[in-house]
């Protein structure tokens, strides 16, 4: 770049850091979403569309975020399809899902419509929305600001946008966490007529300090079925696997660039310079970076890899790096870079998302920074370590009894106090097995009752809706899962009391 570039850079970058303070891209994009929300609401009282009638199918849109190749939450929109599939029958339903690029969720959500939702989301959400007879946001991270603001905006547009239309309006197995003001101030708002089942009671305490009606319930992935064992066991040995030595998988992400957030003018300088690759998201949205940024991530990195090597020196295994999301390709890669020898590389932009448990779940040990790595290898009974940057691993580990296998992805003891928990899983491996099939036997029973009571709750909207016998918050909550494969099986046969 010539020296009269760098000047322009540096007074583009100047003039970033002087509109940032004074105008929250953020900040835009909340306003224009309760704007239209309350523009649907004006719309609905004039010309309100016609409700379900029987004989038609119910109309449910599924606004969540997938698109982008995360594999835990395209698993847990499949498992919520079945779920719902299984609970109002095909004849009668109608799903159509929001998706960010279609290429990427292709042959995903047998029986359900794709619709490519763009980045700038509120017009697209304003219109689609009218056509619905109810929406279920499927968001993990639903209400929180550490990710992005802006999609939670977009959870609370969908579900306020049905609320305001008086819809059927469902955050499903969704967790709130910590918000900035503007965001909180959003949900209170908004979701006032909605109903969030939670999946887990942390979430239920945020949500109900803001007045938001809320159900506990779980998360959804817990029912999923992964390819069959031969199959990863196939791609294990293409890397060089000898098929005896046991398989650990380390799941790493880049837990400090976040939150993700929409800045127009400095996409605009770096369509023209290049200057921000590094941190580009998509369309207008940024990562979080800088030096800050890329020491915490080396050392969270190397902490990781001299665990490993550590713990490669007294335990033969074989070890590999699994990308949940295509973005952890690039934590995966400079990982790589710090080992005396590269490991093989599993990212879910080269393998689907059955591929990507099944491998999982062939592993010995599976530690990870990414949630659903932890939830989609527990079915298997993989004994497995989080380390975390946010509340979520902390309540899965405190949720199996096993608190102390949740580390800190900035604990400056990272190192030492990973190769301690991994030979803890070792010493204590049935122990540890145990919980965590406990831990899914409950899971699963919660899931069922979250059925029921998305069954009674639309039932609400729609008595005549034709549910079959027995559904409901009086039925077996068991009756209300999606039909189980063999692995939830065993573990239900062997864990449920």
């Amino acid at each position: 770049m010539s020296f009269a570039m760098r000047l322009i850079g540096r007074a583009a970058k100047g003039a970033l850091d002087l509109a940032k303070d004074s105008l929250d891209p953020d900040r835009m994009v909340q306003l224009g979403m309760s704007g239209l929300i309350e523009a649907a609401r004006t719309r609905h009282e004039a010309d309100p569309m016609p409700r379900w009638r029987p004989g038609e199918p119910l109309k449910l849109l599924l606004a969540g975020y997938v698109g982008t190749r995360n594999t835990g939450a395209d698993v847990r929109v499949e498992e919520m399809v079945r779920q719902f599939r299984h609970l109002f029958g095909d004849e009668h339903l109608e799903l159509s899902i929001c998706t960010i690029d279609p290429a990427l969720t292709k042959g995903y959500f047998r029986t359900v419509r794709q619709l490519h939702i763009p980045q700038i989301f509120h017009k697209f959400l304003y219109d689609t929305v009218r056509e619905q007879h109810g929406v279920i946001a499927c968001e993990g991270s639903m209400f929180k600001s550490k990710f992005a603001n802006a999609l939670s905006t977009m959870m609370v547009g969908a579900i306020g946008l049905a609320a305001a239309e008086e819809k059927v309006a469902v955050g499903y197995g969704g967790e709130a966490g910590a918000m900035d003001d503007s965001l909180k101030r959003l949900v209170e708002k908004h979701c006032q007529d909605a109903l969030v089942i939670t999946r887990n009671e942390e979430s239920t305490d945020v949500l109900d300090r803001l007045g938001v009606p809320t159900r506990l319930g779980t998360d959804t992935a817990w029912t999923f079925e992964a390819a069959p064992a031969e199959r990863a066991e196939r791609l294990l040995k293409r890397a060089g696997w000898d098929g005896e030595q046991p398989v650990v998988a380390l799941c790493p992400i880049n837990p400090f660039w976040w939150p993700v957030k929409p800045e127009p003018l400095k996409a605009a300088w770096n369509g023209l310079s290049g200057a921000y690759d590094d941190a580009h998201y998509k369309s207008v949205y940024f990562h979080k970076h800088g030096q800050d940024v890329d020491r915490a991530f080396d050392g969270y990195l190397r902490a990781l890899a001299g665990a490993l090597s550590d713990y490669r020196r007294e335990t033969d295994c074989f070890p590999i790096l699994v990308g949940m999301e295509q973005l952890d390709r690039r934590a995966a890669e400079r990982m790589n870079e710090m080992l005396p020898a590269p490991l093989p590389l599993f990212v879910s932009d080269e393998h689907e998302m059955y591929e990507m448990v099944a491998i999982l779940r062939r592993c010995a040990m599976v530690v990870s920074s990414r949630y659903h790595a932890l939830v989609c290898s527990m079915p298997g009974l993989v004994p497995s370590v989080g380390v975390t940057m946010d509340e979520r691993i902390r309540n899965l580990m405190a949720d199996r009894g096993q608190p102390e296998l949740a580390l800190e992805v900035d604990d400056p003891e990272l190192d030492r106090k990973l190769l301690a928990a991994m030979q803890r899983v070792d010493a204590d491996r049935q122990a540890v097995k145990d919980g965590i099939g406990r831990c899914v036997v409950a899971n699963l029973e919660r899931m069922g009752r979250m059925g029921a009571i998305l069954v009674d709750h639309v039932r609400g909207f729609h008595p005549d809706f034709p549910f079959a016998d027995g559904l409901g918050e009086g039925g077996d909550p068991w009756a209300h899962l999606p039909p189980l494969g063999p692995t939830a099986s065993a573990v239900v046969d062997r864990y449920r009391a």
